[in-house]
């Protein structure tokens, strides 16, 4: 039966994609912008010194295969990465999932960005139903035994970390915002910047000496104004030297 006359202008009463079933039940949408944007800031800035870069696997929105005797059961963080592993698949391949039983090697970190359909279960709220697959909690702290794990709310701006201790995630407290994580030298923190045009709070992460690790844009752009800084250091130097150079020749024709 449908519904004639809208209880509400249609302005008032328009859903978001998370009010909105999908065509495969499912799937319950696909990422909005802050999904997008969030985890390529991450995967762009998360630069462990102490790895190479081909030893390290970054990955947003790809299923994360956990249980060889149910292989059809995934979860699908909205960012991870894993450290001593292959950047491509066995040296070679673009990978199309996650698959731990190939792997050999679970991810250090999690992360999950808060939206309305996910926060309980992202935040451990939920309890397994009847012949279900295990939460995303479970999986993460119980089956995988991520080390860290952090869930942002942009709709507040709250960050909040777990870390495992004797096989359960706890809470870690957070100073300003901010977590340092000494295995990859890297910290994670709330940075007020501009991101695909957007100035709001964003995830970043930031290295020792406190300041936000650049982006390869952000690189090169500072690349070029440090140049531009040099080229216009010496050509003041030049301008200094022609100067001093015309009052000796002054100084020398008034003597002559």
């Amino acid at each position: 039966m449908y519904q004639r006359t809208p209880s509400l202008p249609p302005k008032e009463m328009l859903p978001t994609m998370y009010d909105l079933p999908s065509e495969n039940p499912e799937e319950p949408g696909l990422p909005d912008e802050f999904h997008l944007f969030q985890p390529e800031l991450l995967r762009l800035t998360f630069r462990p010194s102490n790895y190479p870069a081909e030893q390290v696997f970054i990955a947003s929105d790809l299923n994360l295969y956990y249980d060889p005797y149910h292989p059809q059961w995934y979860k699908r963080p909205d960012w991870f990465a894993a450290l001593g592993v292959s950047r491509l698949y066995q040296g070679e391949e673009l990978r199309l999932s996650y698959v731990i039983w190939q792997e050999e090697i679970v991810p250090f970190i999690a992360i999950e960005l808060l939206s309305p359909g996910t926060e309980a279960e992202d935040l451990g709220r939920t309890v397994r139903g009847i012949n279900q697959p295990p939460t995303k909690w479970e999986v993460y702290e119980r089956i995988l035994g991520i080390p860290y794990y952090l869930v942002f709310d942009r709709y507040s701006n709250q960050l909040q970390a777990f870390t495992l201790k004797s096989g359960k995630y706890q809470p870690l407290r957070l100073e300003k915002q901010q977590l340092w994580l000494e295995e990859v030298q890297l910290g994670l923190g709330l940075w007020a910047g501009n991101c695909q045009g957007i100035e709001r709070l964003w995830l970043r992460w930031y290295g020792r000496d406190g300041n936000w690790m650049l982006t390869p844009t952000e690189q090169e752009t500072q690349r070029a104004e440090q140049e531009a800084q040099r080229a216009e250091r010496e050509r003041q130097r030049v301008l200094e030297l022609e100067a001093l150079l015309a009052r000796y020749q002054e100084q020398f024709g008034q003597l002559n």
